[in-house]
């Protein structure tokens, strides 16, 4: 059996065991008071040649009688109660030290006031020193009397002048070899029928033997037809991986059931025409020198914060506080910008968005969004908004998408690619197509906050914002 010493403070000492091999010995450093001290005859008092004052003596405790060797593994573990009060005054065997034999000296405690300066020179010696592991006593044979020989009874074994010394107790041999049930061992079979049970790709376990003993043969395995329930992979292990939920991922999950199950989400579409707003774009990039190069997404986010300000109801959030239920309307913008992250979705915010430029709203969102994924975010950072932006048009397989909310805020935009679309041109016959620029747009809003034509409202005035781009520069 291997353990281990942990004397913690202010918390009660313990030992700590489990069954497994004999490896090493450890005695955590502390010097706080204890306020128990070991039964299992683990305290002795001494006095030592030196003049030291008045002390404990902590030894090895045993956890059985036994046995003789360290304590610690990596397994199951079992705390010893400790039953006086003292201050640890000297620590004798520093933590990870191997081979400390049971009842060997490993702490030195006094009572609580006393002065442990005094113990600053103390040694294993002062204690009584160390201790060699008893060796084990040979176990006698069952049929052996205990009757001793000199009894006079006559059933007393005969007495002998031979002192006969019991052999030396030999440790078996391992092979390390991990211990298997039988039906996962090798199974019964001669080397041609491996062979071509290899060769043919057949799971030889499967396989029922007709040979002597149940010998799996060459003709069993050629014979051998698989059940049609089996699956073909089933030799092959798990088809899965488990991966550990992150503290993000976590929350977010967290977050996402809560918005779900406490906000009566609804969701209102539209398709909107972007060919106006990409020509803008491109000509404002063509004049930018290089000082700013605007994406579909920034024209989004001001068009977005100019209907919250046209309908007010949309930037609103729902309040639960000291029993009372409110609608908080919020006097400003604060626009979230969903960020994919390696460590899960962030929602970083632009904030005052109805008094930002488009060059000033690209700049935040970069710079937002490279922290995000650099995990250097402040939680004011991305805590709160009044109203989210999800824009899922970089990929050109989403055509529309709906979104959660985010809470508690009471509305969120999601965006699908830009697609074109051939539509009747005004030309004089009418039968004239042309291409227009166009996107999927779907918001979800809370309908504690939102009512449904409310928030068909919010989508009709960020329609008209969107489609008639030049609105974005006054």
């Amino acid at each position: 059996m291997a353990t281990s010493v942990l004397l913690r403070a202010p918390a009660r000492a313990c030992l700590r065991a489990s069954p497994s091999s004999v490896t090493a010995s450890s005695l955590s450093n502390s010097h706080n008071a204890l306020r128990y001290t070991p039964a299992l005859s683990a305290l002795a008092r001494y006095y030592a040649s030196k003049s030291f004052p008045p002390h404990t003596v902590v030894s090895m405790p045993a956890l059985s009688p036994t046995m003789t060797a360290e304590i610690e593994t990596d397994k199951a573990q079992m705390d010893f109660e400790f039953q006086e009060d003292g201050v640890l005054a000297k620590i004798l065997k520093e933590s990870g030290e191997k081979d400390v034999a049971v009842g060997n000296p490993i702490a030195v405690m006094v009572e609580e006031g006393e002065d442990i300066s005094a113990f600053d020179s103390f040694t294993l010696e002062d204690a009584g020193g160390e201790k060699s592991p008893p060796k084990e006593a040979p176990k006698e044979e069952a049929a052996e009397s205990s009757e001793p020989p000199e009894s006079g009874s006559k059933t007393s074994p005969p007495k002998s002048d031979k002192k006969e010394s019991a052999p030396e107790p030999q440790e078996s041999e391992s092979t390390n070899g991990r211990l298997e049930p039988s039906l996962n061992r090798e199974p019964n079979a001669s080397p041609a029928a491996k062979a071509l049970a290899l060769d043919r790709g057949v799971p030889i376990k499967q396989v029922k033997g007709t040979g002597p003993g149940g010998r799996i043969t060459k003709q069993d395995i050629e014979k051998f037809q698989p059940s049609s329930s089996a699956a073909p992979t089933a030799a092959a292990g798990p088809s899965y991986e488990d991966i550990p939920a992150s503290s993000m991922r976590k929350t977010i999950a967290n977050r996402l059931v809560q918005s779900v199950n406490q906000n009566p989400h609804y969701f209102v579409s539209a398709t909107l025409s972007v060919s106006k707003l990409l020509k803008l774009r491109q000509s404002l990039n063509a004049s930018a020198d290089g000082k700013y190069k605007l994406s579909v997404n920034d024209f989004l986010i001001k068009a977005a914060a100019i209907a919250c300000k046209k309908v007010p109801a949309v930037n609103s959030s729902w309040r639960e506080s000291g029993g009372q239920v409110v609608i908080r309307q919020h006097n400003t913008v604060d626009v979230s910008v969903a960020v994919a992250t390696p460590i899960g979705l962030m929602t970083p915010i632009v904030k005052n968005v109805e008094g930002l430029g488009l060059e000033a709203i690209s700049a935040a969102v970069k710079d937002l969004g490279k922290r995000a994924r650099d995990g250097k975010l402040k939680p004011e950072e991305y805590q709160g908004g009044t109203f989210t932006i999800s824009n899922m048009g970089m990929n050109p397989a989403v055509e529309r998408f709906t979104a959660v909310i985010n809470p508690p805020q009471a509305g969120i935009l999601a965006v699908g690619t830009t697609r074109k679309v051939a539509v009747p041109s005004a030309s004089e016959d009418g039968n004239g197509v042309e291409w227009d620029d166009q996107i999927v747009i779907t918001g979800s809003f809370d309908h504690k906050v939102v009512d449904g034509a409310v928030g068909g409202e919010w989508i009709r005035e960020f329609k008209k914002v969107v489609e008639s781009p030049l609105e974005m520069m006054l």
